[in-house]
């Protein structure tokens, strides 16, 4: 298992953790309440944690499901990206796709999951043209609806 250092910048707040056995992401907190307005209000929210995330690793932050279900409440940049170096503390930027309620993120609430994963570096090669597929330029949409 991975090891993740990390610090709690607000101590009343619980670290990440697994909801369930066999969870992809960790929960993250609100560390203050944030109010969205409804068609599109935004708000950085703080999570009262800062990490080390390995080189060779980065962290995703993905939308909490029910949120969005329930609520139209979303992540704005899914996935947010926390690079290996970055060490302050994380924020989730959140979005409100309902048209007319507004919703108060509240203190404490989970409102967004992180992902840690393996990255690979690459470099790219520059060439004359790329090798020939079935698919080839088909972009989007050019399988049908």
């Amino acid at each position: 298992m991975l090891e993740v250092p990390v610090v709690r910048l607000d101590p009343d707040l619980e670290l990440p953790r697994y909801a369930k056995p066999g969870d992809a992401g960790v929960d993250l907190v609100a560390a203050e309440d944030v109010v969205l307005a409804p068609g599109g209000g935004r708000g950085l929210v703080p999570t009262g944690i800062a990490v080390a995330i390995p080189r060779g690793y980065a962290g995703f932050i993905q939308p909490r499901s029910g949120l969005a279900l329930k609520h139209g409440v979303t992540v704005l940049n899914t996935p947010g990206l926390i690079d290996a170096d970055y060490r302050g503390e994380l924020k989730v930027l959140l979005v409100n796709t309902d048209p007319t309620e507004a919703f108060t993120v509240t203190r404490g609430e989970r409102v967004a999951q992180l992902v840690v994963q393996a990255v690979e570096h690459v470099r790219f090669l520059e060439v004359d043209e790329l090798d020939a597929t079935d698919r080839g330029e088909g972009g989007f949409g050019h399988t049908g609806r």
